[in-house]
């Protein structure tokens, strides 16, 4: 149905003039006639009848006006709901815990006006399916993967380099020491059972041992960060990575140890994505906030591999 036709109608019905309808719509008075003409046609019945006085509703025109009023309150409503800054901005960062959730939290506390929901989508292709499609405004990822380039109409800006860090229990032949190389840590057994193959972080991990001459093992379930935590406490042999940036709280008991790592500094590079034609406003905010805030990107003494997105 021809909304202008709808709301030519209801003004009409409310001046009970033609003419005045058309300068209230800065249309020409034929133009309303027109409209009217090209509904009463549509809805196959009359819906005014001219009298001296202007225009009156006949019985199907008054039956109408209720339901065309409320067919014009819902395209405002639809209108509103995708209009720019009417809805919350959301924003894809992976895990709670990473560190992209605390570059979230940076920004709701410089700009706490802005309404925000925070997405978990697990990996890459599922994002930039969400982000194509408007289901979310901006994702978090390392990004890209080797042999699969971006898609043209998602954009994307390093917002952060993450230091690794190795995290063992107090029995580690490495646990008294104030920072490791990459060197030390060959012939040790690094666990991380969250890696999936096909992930981003997989391949960040895979490029990493390869180039290092690490041993990184994914080995039995993901069963979650605390089951990681109470294994690398409790055996001497094991450790692992984790993102100097991660938040995660253990039992004192455990004594785990955080220990940076040197010589070259792993980092994990952390990209913002988006849809070149999302036109949220608060996505503008967020790019600007976390460009300001970027800090350590690409710095002397650090590795990345080499398929990392520099930009």
């Amino acid at each position: 149905m021809d909304f202008d036709a709808v709301r030519t109608f209801v003004a009409v019905a409310e001046a009970g003039q033609f003419q005045e309808t058309a300068a209230e719509l800065a249309i020409t008075q034929q133009a309303v006639s027109k409209r009217i003409a090209t509904l009463e046609r549509n809805l196959g019945v009359r819906l005014f009848t001219r009298t001296p006085r202007g225009a009156e509703l006949t019985i199907d025109g008054q039956a109408f006006l209720p339901h065309a009023r409320e067919l014009l309150r819902a395209a405002e409503r639809a209108t509103a709901a995708v209009r720019p800054g009417s809805r919350p901005l959301r924003v894809d960062v992976i895990a709670s815990r990473l560190a992209t959730t605390g570059l979230i939290r940076g920004f709701h506390q410089a700009h706490p006006e802005i309404e925000l929901d925070v997405m978990k989508l697990f990996d890459v292709e599922t994002a930039v399916a969400a982000l194509q499609s408007g289901a979310i405004d901006a994702s978090f990822r390392a990004v890209a993967m080797p042999g699969q380039p971006l898609p043209e109409d998602i954009e994307t800006i390093r917002v952060l380099d993450e230091p690794l860090q190795l995290l063992t229990g107090p029995g580690h032949t490495l646990a008294s020491a104030r920072s490791v190389t990459v060197a030390q840590l060959a012939g040790h057994r690094i666990w991380m059972p969250g890696i999936t193959p096909g992930t981003e972080w997989a391949a960040y991990y895979d490029d990493l041992a390869a180039e290092f001459g690490l041993t990184i093992e994914a080995t039995g379930p993901n069963l979650g960060a605390d089951a990681l935590l109470d294994t690398v406490a409790d055996t001497p042999a094991l450790a692992t990575f984790i993102g100097e940036q991660t938040r995660l709280v253990w039992p004192a008991s455990h004594g785990l140890r955080r220990i940076p790592v040197t010589g070259p500094t792993p980092v994990y590079p952390h990209s913002l994505l988006w849809h070149r034609d999302n036109l949220h406003p608060a996505l503008a905010a967020l790019r600007d906030h976390l460009a300001a805030a970027a800090a350590g990107r690409g710095s002397p003494g650090t590795w990345t591999p080499s398929w990392v997105t520099q930009t």
